[in-house]
């Protein structure tokens, strides 16, 4: 059903990294995230964490935490939205709020500063299309 979950998220310079990481870490079990560090346009260090998760057990439990944890205000956007969302490779792109998260609180959030979540949907053939099919059957239990 599910490829991979792939995170993203940038630290900034005003920003304390342990604490992004304990963002990560209610969200979920045990990151262990990449790190990249860049240059903004001011030469100021931005980190950029990032991981990629492939094993069953991690991804199941990640689908259940949103399941479960996600509040119904965020479900409905989730379902209006699901179209866009979406892309051709059936991809699904989701941001979490990173002070939210800090706070062990889940909530979706339209801003840059977030944790960029893309849930790669196994479909076949792959298509959008087949992509919400599958989200909406056999992944999330408020499609």
């Amino acid at each position: 059903m599910i490829h991979n979950i792939s995170y993203r998220t940038f630290v900034y310079g005003t920003e304390d990294e342990e604490k992004v990481t304990e963002s990560l870490s209610y969200l979920f079990e045990n990151p262990l995230p990449e790190k990249t560090v860049n240059e903004d346009h001011f030469d100021d260090d931005i980190i950029i964490l990032s991981q990629k998760f492939d094993k069953k057990a991690d991804i199941k439990k990640f689908i259940k935490f949103l399941n479960d944890t996600l509040s119904d205000e965020d479900k409905q956007t989730i379902s209006d939205e699901l179209e866009r969302r979406v892309d051709e490779k059936g991809n699904l792109f989701l941001r979490f709020d990173k002070q939210c998260a800090y706070l062990e609180h889940l909530k979706l959030t339209t801003t840059g500063n977030a944790i960029h979540v893309r849930i790669k949907i196994a479909s076949y053939p792959v298509s959008k299309e087949n992509a919400i099919k599958v989200a909406k059957e056999k992944i999330f239990n408020f499609l």
